[in-house]
């Protein structure tokens, strides 16, 4: 047994607990399909979201934690159910009225509104795998379309047929009086428009694979379950793809928790033994509500990696699952240092490597930490700079740590870029500087004149030490107080970096001449 995996089956981290409930459901055997099948889904009828992204990235962290487990070989499937009817169309597409047309249909028999591909499930498929694709992820794709008409879910159909009522009576209890009166667990399409019908189903002939439904102008049709002449009903439809993949693994959020229990009821009545799961924790907005596709009240995967990199928002998926976090551009920020916190620590132990989130973000070999600087100091540079170019504040990097450029650390350079975006669209528009108490301006004056005494070259933990003595020479017996009271006046923001390692990337006389305008009551508003 290598070192590895003796520290592996030791580790606490969650992927790990739940990697080994795997190693445990397959006994230490190869599955008959001859791989342990992870799954993730896809309701396609919109563009993916920073949820999608969550669920892949969280999967394929356990995936990987298996991986050091057990030699038992692995597949990820990213399963899209393009073969659902669309029922409402969506706002932020082109020829609405040209889809409107064709409600009712399966996504992937819908002309595509933005002219680019087949169908309209054909063209979300698209953005799908290319948003997957940025992330690096190793996933197989698998479109509902292909397996139902393809035959290869036909067994699978035919089972359900055969246990139709039992299936039947599982789901009946959790649909409203009016519900039950019509609910099958099949959903035909019609021969004639190609819609998917939720229409009342009159016969079931389980040795000829066929049922006969009432069509919408009363006559009766009699048409095979397989072939993809019919679909199932989505609780009715995961279970029975469970059964049909042999999946072992699938996470899913805390609000199909009810769908799960019902869904793993069915593919026992299947003959099948449900996936091991995961029920993770909803995302919250800026208002600590919960976030909704259709209110648009969250924050897409895009609009974070405007403002963070993409191992920020990983780091962010891996962080309590399990606990219901805000998601909202105010996150960013310490995700990101975070990361960089994680980074710098994972030189330690081995046997606590592998609790540590970058192990996970990256399968276990995360990147060489960079230039030690935060992103909370980038964005307190871009804001006493007060400029846009990325040029500007490398200058003062440059004189900071000599060794750093933007060639020689290119993921510095593009938090630099961050940073920016991010002062620009979230401090600036907030900065508000004050005047110092009589209180402050005597800590103030005594700040400069120990400063000035320090040489140029001081570095940030010397430069921290004034400042903490001056703090506590002036009477504040808090000094968070004092720090407040800095970042307030000299930066206009109620938060801000370790005061002296900023100082000391933004210049000593720099600094000075910050503190020197301030005493002179010149308003640092007006230069910003």
């Amino acid at each position: 047994m290598s070192n590895e995996r003796e520290l592996a089956e030791g580790a606490r981290a969650w992927p790990f607990e739940e990697a080994r409930r795997v190693v445990k459901r397959i006994g230490g055997k190869t599955p008959e399909k001859g791989y342990v099948l992870f799954e993730t889904g896809y309701g396609p009828s919109g563009l993916p979201h920073i949820g999608t992204f969550g669920e892949v990235a969280r999967t394929t962290m356990v995936r990987q934690a298996f991986q050091r487990l057990s030699d038992v070989p692995t597949r990820l499937f990213c399963f899209s159910d393009d073969m659902d009817g669309l029922r409402k169309v969506p706002d932020n597409i082109p020829n609405k009225e040209m889809v409107a047309e064709h409600l009712g249909k399966p996504l992937t028999q819908i002309p595509d509104p933005f002219e680019t591909h087949e169908s309209f499930g054909h063209h979300n498929n698209a953005r799908l795998r290319g948003f997957l694709d940025t992330f690096g992820f190793e996933y197989e794709f698998q479109s509902a379309t292909d397996w139902y008409t393809s035959g290869r879910f036909d067994e699978a159909l035919l089972q359900v047929l055969r246990h139709y009522d039992e299936v039947k009576n599982v789901v009946l209890p959790t649909l409203g009086p009016e519900r039950r009166e019509t609910y099958s667990p099949f959903l035909p399409l019609c021969p004639k428009t190609g819609r998917v019908l939720q229409v009342p189903v009159l016969e079931v002939n389980p040795e000829a694979g066929t049922i006969v439904y009432e069509d919408e102008d009363g006559t009766k049709v009699e048409v095979p379950v397989t072939g993809g002449q019919c679909k199932l009903q989505w609780k009715a439809d995961w279970a029975m793809r469970w059964y049909a993949l042999g999946v072992d693994y699938e996470m899913s959020g805390k609000d199909l928790i009810d769908s799960v229990k019902l869904g793993s009821q069915i593919c026992r009545i299947l003959g099948a033994r449900p996936p091991e799961g995961f029920n993770y924790e909803l995302f919250l907005d800026e208002e600590a509500k919960k976030i909704s596709k259709s209110k648009g009240n969250g924050l897409s995967a895009e609009e974070w990696l405007t403002y963070g990199p993409t191992e920020s928002l990983a780091l962010f998926m891996f962080q309590k699952p399990k606990a219901a976090k805000r998601l909202y551009f105010d996150v960013i920020p310490r995700a990101v240092d975070d990361y960089l916190s994680h980074l710098a620590a994972f030189d330690g132990a081995d046997e606590k490597r592998m609790e540590n989130p970058v192990w996970h973000i990256h399968n276990g070999t995360p990147p060489q930490p960079g230039t030690k600087l935060s992103f909370a100091m980038l964005l307190n540079l871009a804001s006493v700079c007060n400029t846009e170019d990325p040029a500007v504040l490398w200058g003062f990097i440059s004189r900071y740590a000599p060794e750093a450029s933007p060639e020689s650390d290119p993921f510095l350079d593009r938090l630099v870029g961050f940073a920016l975006r991010y002062y620009q669209d979230f401090v600036k528009p907030k900065k508000s500087y004050r005047a110092p108490s009589d209180k402050e301006r005597a800590a103030l004056e005594d700040l400069a004149g120990r400063l000035r005494a320090l040489p140029k070259d001081a570095d940030g933990e010397t430069i921290q030490n004034e400042v903490y003595a001056v703090g506590k020479e002036h009477g504040f017996e808090n000094l968070r107080d004092w720090f407040k009271a800095l970042y307030e006046i000299l930066l206009g923001q109620d938060q801000g970096p370790r005061m002296g390692s900023f100082m000391a990337l933004y210049g000593l006389e720099e600094s000075l001449a910050l503190i020197d305008s301030v005493l002179q009551g010149e308003s640092l508003q007006a230069s910003s």
